[in-house]
């Protein structure tokens, strides 16, 4: 597909199935553990880890500036013309192509182009948060990409990136930004009570429990998509603690069930895709789930809780400049 056909699809709810780009994905999900682990190499810690995350950018997944001693730089994974881009502040710039090869070979290049740059970095050399840990530096495994797979995969963050600014809007509350997790490979949102939680147990594969303890450390209710959980992937919702309830809760959404194996809910993408109004269908499906932990957790929704369009009619009458 040229760069130019592909910048006017930005419409169409690609279809991807997940047993066709399996290999892609999970050669993808590593080099993307491996340019988040840069990023928490060099940023300060926020709370929850939110340092360490990828962004929906126009051409694909950035960090953002990453701060190096009084300099900055930044890495984006762009899908359009698949090639990893590192930018210094300097103006110089390195690419790494995005085309089949090892994780190997992606970590050295990566990480040659770095010290190229000024910006040395050393980096917790595995994977986390999978079942096969492979050290970058050896994994000779994942080895595919499909260019096509994994611009259709970056289009769905596009459309579930949106959604999940839009529901943003009506939260005054703490929030998390929507960010990708490289650890699941999953685009997430959270909303907060304001209230701290119980001590998490951990458990995730790879990972330290106190990892986990932070990133759980306040009651949340959790949204997002991820390339799992349906036949082309699966938007998700969960709250932590989970309120008695929660699980039962019978939703309104068409395909949205409770998954106790993930403890989750779970909207089947391919169902959204297909939908009237796939855009309702997921506004919908957020807004009960999140809706659901808040009425069983009691959270204080007077307080947290705003009108996206409660300026809707002022801007409307003030000058073009101020709209």
């Amino acid at each position: 597909m040229s760069e130019l056909s592909a910048s006017n699809s930005t419409a169409t709810w690609p279809q991807l199935r997940v047993a066709d780009w399996t290999d892609t994905r999970d050669t993808l999900h590593m080099w993307t553990q491996v340019v988040g682990k840069i990023r928490l190499a060099h940023a300060p810690l926020l709370n929850h880890w939110w340092q360490v995350t990828l962004y929906v950018s126009p051409r694909g997944l950035t960090t953002s500036a990453i701060p190096y001693a009084d300099r900055l730089f930044d890495i984006e994974f762009d899908f359009l013309a698949h090639r990893l881009v590192i930018r210094a502040d300097n103006g110089d710039t390195r690419t790494v192509a995005l085309a089949p090869k090892p994780v190997a070979q992606f970590y050295t290049e990566t990480m040659q182009a770095l010290d190229e740059l000024g910006f040395e970095t050393r980096i917790q050399g595995h994977p986390n948060e999978v079942e096969l840990s492979i050290p970058f530096a050896e994994d000779t495994q994942h080895a595919f990409y499909d260019p096509t797979s994994a611009q259709a995969f970056w289009r769905q963050l596009v459309h579930a990136n949106r959604l999940l600014n839009e529901f943003r809007s009506g939260y005054t509350g703490k929030t998390s930004p929507v960010h990708f997790y490289w650890g699941a490979m999953d685009l997430a949102y959270t909303r907060f009570s304001g209230r701290t939680a119980p001590e998490h147990s951990g458990g995730a594969p790879h990972c330290a429990d106190w990892v986990m303890v932070e990133g759980y450390s306040h009651e949340l209710s959790s949204c997002g998509f991820w390339p799992g959980g349906g036949a082309e992937g699966a938007f998700y919702a969960y709250t932590y603690p989970e309120p008695d309830g929660y699980r039962e809760r019978r939703l309104q959404v068409p395909g949205a069930t409770y998954d106790p194996n993930l403890g989750e809910f779970v909207l089947p993408y391919e169902t959204v895709r297909t939908a009237n109004d796939p855009n309702a269908m997921v506004a919908e499906f957020l807004h009960e789930t999140y809706e659901a932990a808040a009425e069983l957790g009691h959270w204080d929704r007077s307080t947290l809780e705003c009108d996206p369009h409660r300026w809707a009619q002022q801007r409307a009458a003030a000058p073009w400049s101020l709209r």
